[in-house]
């Protein structure tokens, strides 16, 4: 587990709700960075499932007639064609700079088992046979793209494969026979195999492959106020080094989704290779789901006098206030008070080397409560205060813990004359400790999901902070069934 601290004015909630995001215009919100490790990872997992997948293979039989001196026209067939063994040794995943994949397979084996059976006018023999097919290579493009949806594609551009030696090993009456002709069954062998293989990996990426990239969602369900569009926004982009995949990311009301005033930065990512992924996530992700809660009001609360403990020093009545405030008791006299709270605009989350930061401004105003329920307002606060932040990155999500500090409150506009705000400092300061924060932390403490596909798991992961993002790194392990 992974926890990483900054300073974070308060009710920020949006920006630890959310995890990644996207951006109008030309950058992305999120960048998933695989690096050659990574991609050395995804080559032995395609091997295993392509070897497993040679072994369920079913050869076509075939059968042919050939001329033997002094012998005459033989008839031949071979049937009951089973891999037996498939070791497929030796496999790596090369970028293809503007490209795409080069997916290649060496020094591997195939062994076939058989039957076989002559004809030659009545007489009718057979036998078994063993071929053993050596030193195959197998070379593969892969085509990255993405669909309208923004989900991510896959094809097959060009496949190719090699079969270095054939040895056909025929046994029963006769076998010497096929054994004068084992050239032309070597070769029968070879093209049959070379055939399959590339039909195989055809098929694998077409509805295993595709199939399963199109687990990764576009869109999800933070809660009932915010959506999650993770895009793709282009075809991944394959360097000399690196696979990158630029994804759209947006955090987007539930009601109603309209268009971001401004755009995603321009996020330099570090040349960083110790992990198989990782993630670079733009201060515009927490930016725009700043926006969604502000928008949505979660930022705003209201605090009433049942929600002062009973021996508090202040209560929320002009008796109370009579003190400091002699001129509210004299208007209202016996009346209770309810401060509301807002802030002011969405916060914005800055980014900079090993530091989150940024400034929110509340305003709290409060109303006496009259009878028939009439709200009078009397007074206006400014509020300012700073949390510090903590995020935490483990296997599947992100959470995130807020530690508030003390906050500083200024009498903006008052109808019931100029009073010292100590008293309410101290009361607001209870509230957001004992009821605010704990209702923000619990619901970071649900945490967010990181955009994975299926079966994948992530662990050994680092965080660090640049400026204009938060940049994950991690190994990723496939879960088998």
């Amino acid at each position: 587990m992974v926890t990483l601290k900054g300073t974070l004015p308060s009710l920020l909630l949006g920006t630890l709700l959310t995890f990644l995001s996207g951006a109008l215009g030309a950058n992305p919100g999120l960048v998933v960075r695989i690096t050659d490790q990574g991609l050395e990872y995804v080559a032995q997992e395609e091997l295993l499932a392509l070897q497993k997948k040679l072994h369920k293979v079913t050869l076509p039989n075939f059968d042919g007639d050939v001329r033997i001196k002094h012998f005459g026209s033989v008839d031949y067939g071979f049937h009951s064609l089973k891999i037996q063994s498939c070791k497929l040794l030796g496999s790596a995943l090369k970028l293809l700079p503007n490209q795409g994949l080069l997916f290649s397979v060496s020094d591997s084996f195939i062994q076939v088992t058989g039957d076989w059976k002559v004809r030659k006018r009545i007489l009718r023999l057979n036998g078994s046979f063993d071929v053993k097919v050596k030193g195959i290579t197998i070379s593969v493009n892969l085509l990255l793209d993405s669909e309208p949806s923004g989900r991510p594609k896959v094809a097959v551009s060009s496949c190719s494969s090699h079969i270095h030696d054939v040895e056909v090993d025929i046994s029963g009456d006769l076998g010497w026979l096929l054994n004068l002709f084992h050239n032309q069954i070597e070769s029968r062998f070879r093209k049959a195999l070379k055939s399959k293989i590339c039909e195989i990996i055809q098929d694998s990426v077409t509805s295993e492959l595709q199939p399963y990239l199109q687990t990764l969602p576009v869109t999800t369900k933070i809660d009932h106020l915010a959506g999650l569009d993770y895009s793709l926004m282009g075809a991944p982009q394959a360097t000399d080094q690196t696979l990158d995949v630029m994804f759209k990311g947006e955090i987007f009301s539930q009601d109603d989704r309209s268009p971001v005033a401004f755009l995603a930065p321009v996020m330099n990512l570090p040349e960083e290779h110790s992990r198989m992924v990782y993630f670079a996530i733009s201060n515009y992700a927490f930016n725009t789901a700043s926006l969604v809660y502000h928008k949505a009001g979660f930022l705003n609360f209201t605090i009433t006098d049942d929600m002062i403990p009973p021996d508090s020093n202040i209560r929320l009545n002009t008796k109370s206030f009579r003190a400091f405030v002699p001129r509210i008791a004299r208007l209202y006299p016996n009346t209770n008070l309810e401060l509301q709270g807002a802030v002011i605009s969405a916060p914005c989350l800055n980014f900079s080397p090993g530091n989150l930061s940024t400034a929110a401004q509340m305003e709290i105003e409060a109303f006496v409560l009259l009878p028939n329920s009439v709200k009078e307002p009397v007074f206006r606060l400014g509020v300012a205060t700073n949390v510090s932040a903590m995020l935490t990155f483990n296997t599947s999500k992100i959470t995130g813990f807020l530690e508030p500090e003390k906050i500083q409150v200024e009498l903006k506009e008052s109808k019931v004359g100029l009073f010292s705000v100590e008293l309410l400092e101290a009361l607001l300061n209870y509230y957001l400790l004992n009821n605010f924060y704990p209702k923000v932390n619990d619901k970071l403490a649900e945490g967010f999901p990181l955009p994975l596909l299926k079966k994948i798991q992530l662990y050994d992961p680092i965080l660090q902070i640049h400026k204009d993002f938060l940049f994950l790194g991690t190994n990723v392990r496939y879960l088998r069934v």
